[in-house]
């Protein structure tokens, strides 16, 4: 069987976090396997605290895992501290890891700030490098990049400038945007554009079951760009299929 590797923070709902990739992973057909970058104290209506694992933990947490079971992707979610960047490029590195998804999550749904000061430039100098595809949402990628991003031409000049950073493939999930749910897949050489109706209401976890499902579908085999395509066809359902269980955000039905 393949494995995918989650490095994310811990969402006690199941809707966000390590927890969601783990039911994606397995959605695909792929056992998961998971390191907590940090534990998180929130619901559907938002994240209320955050509590970084320490760094030695953290290590030790890959270095055990690693030394037994290589996996055929990995992702990252949520770091929140600068230091774990640093971890996951030298493991990485030490243990030959393929296939990285980088989701540089920066902000919750609900806008909380779920990284310290510095840790995206750490990601994007560590492990943007390193990685098969990253998949920053609208937000996020104005932020790395200083572009305003209103529309498909700005997206598509932040994508440009993302993949000048390091990364293979560049996919921004453009939920954001103003009318249909627009993403934009840029591999160095030509944009496709994934586009389905926007459906309306709040979903927890959207981007990092997306960025999931690509590293599912990478760890199966697929190519960058079938992964992304089959992601967006994945998340389409899981959004259609969502459901309340508290009295917050819709739970994606995964």
């Amino acid at each position: 069987m393949k494995s995918a590797l989650t490095i994310a923070g811990s969402d006690p709902t199941g809707g966000a976090g390590l927890q969601a990739d783990i039911k994606v992973f397995r959605a695909f057909g792929v056992h998961g396997l998971s390191a907590a970058s940090a534990l998180t104290a929130q619901n559907t209506e938002g994240v209320i605290s955050v509590y970084p694992v320490d760094k030695n933990c953290f290590a030790e947490q890959l270095d055990v895992l690693l030394k037994d079971i290589t996996p055929d992707a990995v992702k990252t979610g949520m770091l929140y501290s600068k230091q774990l960047a640093g971890v996951i490029a030298e493991s990485i590195s030490r243990y030959s890891l393929k296939n990285l998804v980088i989701d540089p999550v920066s902000v919750s749904s609900s806008g909380v700030s779920l990284v310290e000061d510095g840790t995206l430039d750490a990601i994007r100098e560590q492990l943007f490098p390193l990685a098969k595809v990253i998949t920053p949402n609208i937000y996020e990628a104005s932020v790395l990049t200083g572009i305003s991003i209103e529309d498909v031409t700005q997206m598509e000049e932040a994508a440009r400038e993302l993949r000048k950073m390091g990364p293979e493939n560049v996919m921004i999930t453009g939920g954001h945007l103003e009318g249909e749910a627009l993403d934009l897949f840029y591999d160095g050489f030509s944009f496709f554009r994934l586009e389905s109706a926007k459906r309306e209401g709040e979903y927890h976890g959207t981007g990092c079951a997306f960025s999931a499902a690509i590293t599912a579908s990478l760890a199966l085999g697929h190519t960058p760009l079938e992964a992304a395509q089959k992601a967006k066809e994945f998340i389409g359902e899981a959004i259609k299929n969502a459901y309340h269980l508290g009295k917050g955000m819709r739970l994606l039905n995964l």
